[in-house]
């Protein structure tokens, strides 16, 4: 079973976007805020069904880039999903199997990225697996 996390605390945007991640993802979690997002990764049983991670333009907290610090330290291989601010850009992510949209992002457009990343993530640790 395929688990998102999705950090925003904008209630209909992320209303909106979990509805469409739920129909063609899986199961979609919410946090509100950066640190409600870090203590559910810390509970073991959430944290081993989790696949991926969107943080949202509006996650309140520490700042996108250190955000993700955080949560690679925590879990290195979770992709993540960066819907940034305009003066954000790729680069302020150069780590591994983080993705970065501007904002605004069309929902069907995070909704094909999560996917994307879904599957790839899944197919590497397939042969992971197999090796």
């Amino acid at each position: 079973m395929t688990t998102i996390l999705l950090v925003d605390d904008d209630p209909l945007e992320a209303h909106l976007l979990m509805a469409l991640l739920a129909r063609q993802c899986g199961e979609v979690c919410r946090a509100t805020d950066v640190a409600e997002a870090l203590c559910a990764v810390e509970q073991r049983e959430f944290a081993s069904k989790l696949s991926l991670v969107i943080s949202g333009p509006q996650a309140k907290g520490i700042g996108g880039p250190a955000f993700v610090a955080e949560l690679r330290e925590r879990m290195p291989e979770l992709p993540v999903l960066v819907i940034g601010m305009a003066n954000e850009s790729q680069r302020d992510y150069a780590v591994p199997d983080v993705t970065f949209l501007p904002f605004p992002a069309i929902p069907q457009q995070v909704a094909s990225a999560a996917g994307k990343l879904i599957t790839q993530s899944t197919e590497r640790m397939a042969k992971s697996r197999v090796a």
